[in-house]
């Protein structure tokens, strides 16, 4: 029996396995790194250790520190949630040779999936259907377009897509370098890359006694970067023909290597219906809970229990209703899927609930909370939401809804794009291959859900909250309206900016009311601190606002309005020289690609950063001649350094 388990991992995959611990009586133990010493998963454990560091090769990928935290704990069981350590067959042995429980599949069931090469070699012969392995030295035209991928790892690090024999070079050198990097090994090769394939993966559960589950499909096709952003149960793509085939494959790959635990078998599908084995993921995988939620499982709970050694029922549990996830991320999509960093002022769903069982509802699976610093040195996965309901267009819309009614102030996010996904009449019909933000194009699908009218709507009700605080905070005469004047020759003036574009409003407000220039019929019902209630034409309309420094955010049913206050007298000296590229976010210089005074083409590679486990391509905005390149490789840089200076060729 296990009575005390450590999680060596954090965020959200931490805070998930402590409630099933919680529900089960077991004790919890959380390792955490400096970056993490106030993060809710060190707070919610009974008791937390200490990885002195930040950077993940310091803290959580450290096997011995976390052995030895377990020890001394006296925690008698090691759980390693995904990523980090979760498919390293040396550390699952070390865990074992300690005399510790490991919560996860054989170390050798693992290491046989460890590598993308060996495995699909083991499949094939196992009857598995696969795609066959290219050499990147061996590639022709006949070959493309084909995929370079990372031979360790997975996560879309260390994946390349190339279209012409001209991309393969750096592709292979870039795909080599990110997996050295997230994976410790360079290790990678190709394979035929299907442009509109299905991304389908069985859930797979296995005991000891020689009982394997196929748990229902999933199709995760909707990706970034070869990383998954939406995930559903079952797949609108899968009928039961398929499904049973699928399933068949799924328990001969873990038969083939005797495996223990919960695991999923990733395919790609065709047009046509035919699927190829991927890879195995000898872990628990993000998106379990839209699994959980369609087969009313708790796969947390059965992990810990095949680990003690207990029997799964020979019947394989039914499905019923659709549950969709998607992944919250702190990033831009409309900036070619920036991360970002910064203070996470405030973060609610109002729609979402902890957790459901049975019925229709919306979980939050969150490792962040309100107040919390968003930092550069992991996946910048804030939360994943979750709706289940009776039918799939009823699940969709319940997410839909639970995500635009939230509040997440202080970072950029991809809220928008995932509620713009979800309301697609092509998502409603199912069509959601890899291809979707191709197809559809990611500048409709990025589009803010606040319209122009609502910017401008929003931004006078930031006005009027402003002038509400001012008038509180009034030494003298702070029961007079806003800008009161015996004699009045113009309105209160206050500007706000909106990416590029810059909003004025002016306004009065007078015995009779309030007048602001361009909102005929509108008609202020209240104002206060933090909200302020605007009749538009006969209809109430409600604005909450909320005030960071200089950056406002205005919250409404229409969606969510960032401002930035305009400095009524801006410091000349805060001007970037033309042709400035500044750091995006924090992180660190890899590899540079030019030097002062080289001629560069618009999209040259400049150099990259390495920020939240990715590396950035930094490239040239126009034609011109490199002026100045003040970074060096290996070089630590914040958020608006300088990394180059692009000139005229003249």
């Amino acid at each position: 029996m296990i009575e005390k388990l450590l999680v060596a991992n954090r965020g959200e995959i931490a805070r998930r396995v402590f409630r099933t611990c919680r529900d089960a009586g077991i004790g919890t133990v959380a390792v955490f790194s400096d970056a993490d010493a106030d993060a809710p998963h060190t707070a919610e454990a009974d008791v937390a250790v200490r990885l002195p560091g930040n950077a993940p090769s310091d803290t959580y990928l450290r096997a011995e520190l976390l052995i030895k935290a377990a020890v001394e704990t006296g925690a008698d069981a090691i759980h390693p949630g995904y990523g980090f350590l979760s498919e390293n067959a040396a550390f699952a042995r070390a865990v074992i040779d300690a005399g510790l429980t490991w919560v996860g599949p054989p170390p050798e069931a693992i290491e046989s999936m460890g590598s993308k090469v060996e495995s699909k070699r083991m499949m094939a012969e196992a009857g598995v259907p696969i795609l066959s392995e290219l050499d990147p030295a061996e590639v022709t035209e006949a070959d493309l377009p084909l995929l370079v991928k990372a031979s360790a790892g997975g996560g879309g690090r260390g994946m390349r897509v190339v279209r012409s024999l001209g991309e393969l070079a750096e592709a292979v050198e870039g795909a080599s370098a990110e997996a050295a990097s997230a994976f410790g090994d360079p290790t990678v090769f190709c394979e035929r890359y299907l442009e509109t394939g299905r991304h389908i993966e069985v859930q797979v559960l296995a005991d000891t006694h020689g009982t394997v589950w196929a748990v229902g499909e999933r199709e995760c096709s909707i990706q970034r970067r070869h990383q998954k952003v939406v995930e559903e149960a079952p797949s609108p793509f899968v009928d039961e023909t398929m499904r049973e085939a699928l399933f068949d494959a799924a328990r001969k790959a873990a038969q083939a290597i005797d495996y223990v635990g919960a695991g999923t078998v990733e395919f790609l599908a065709g047009p046509d219906g035919r699927f190829y084995f991927l890879e195995m993921n000898t872990r628990l995988q993000v998106e379990h809970p839209v699994t959980e939620a369609t087969a009313g499982l708790d796969l947390v709970s059965l992990q810990l229990r095949i680990a003690e050694g207990e029997h799964l029922p020979i019947d394989e549990p039914e499905t019923r209703g659709h549950a969709i996830e998607v992944r919250l991320y702190a990033e831009d999509p409309a900036a070619g899927w920036q991360p970002q960093s910064g203070t996470l002022h405030r973060f609610e769903l109002p729609a979402a609930q902890r957790e459901f069982e049975v019925g229709p509802g919306v979980r939050l699976d969150s490792g962040f909370v309100s107040g919390q610093t968003v930092g550069v040195h992991y996946d910048p996965m804030l939360a994943k939401v979750i709706a289940f309901a009776p039918d799939r267009r009823s699940a969709a819309r319940a997410l839909a809804g639970a995500l635009a009614g939230a509040e997440i102030h202080g970072v950029v996010t991809n809220r928008d794009l995932l509620v713009n996904v979800l309301r697609h009449e092509a998502f409603l019909a199912g069509e959601t291959d890899t291809a979707f933000f191709d197809r559809h194009g990611l500048e409709t699908l990025a589009r803010p859900l606040a319209t122009v009218d609502t910017v401008r709507i929003s931004a006078l009700a930031a006005a009027l909250a402003g002038a509400a605080v001012n008038r509180a905070g009034a030494q003298v005469q702070g029961r007079l309206p806003s800008g009161w004047r015996n004699v009045r020759s113009q309105g209160q003036r206050k500007r706000f900016r909106r990416g590029e574009d810059e909003i004025e409003v002016v306004y009065t407000l007078t015995r009779d009311g309030l007048r602001a220039d361009g909102f005929d019929g509108v008609e202020l019902v209240s104002a206060g601190n933090d909200g302020v209630v605007l009749e538009v034409s006969g209809v109430r309309r409600k604005f909450a606002v909320a005030r960071y420094g200089d950056t406002v955010y205005v919250d409404s049913p229409e969606g969510t309005v960032e401002l930035s206050v305009v400095p009524r007298y801006p410091d000349p000296d805060a001007a970037l020289a033309a042709g400035s590229l500044v750091a995006p976010m924090p992180g660190t210089v890899v590899r540079l690609a030019v030097e002062a005074g080289d001629t560069v083409k618009t999209g040259d590679p400049l150099l990259w950063l390495e920020a939240m486990k990715m590396e950035h391509r930094i490239a040239a905005p126009a034609d011109g001649v490199v002026t100045e390149l003040p970074v060096v490789v290996g070089q630590q840089v914040e958020v608006g350094t300088i990394l180059a200076v692009v000139g005229d060729d003249e």
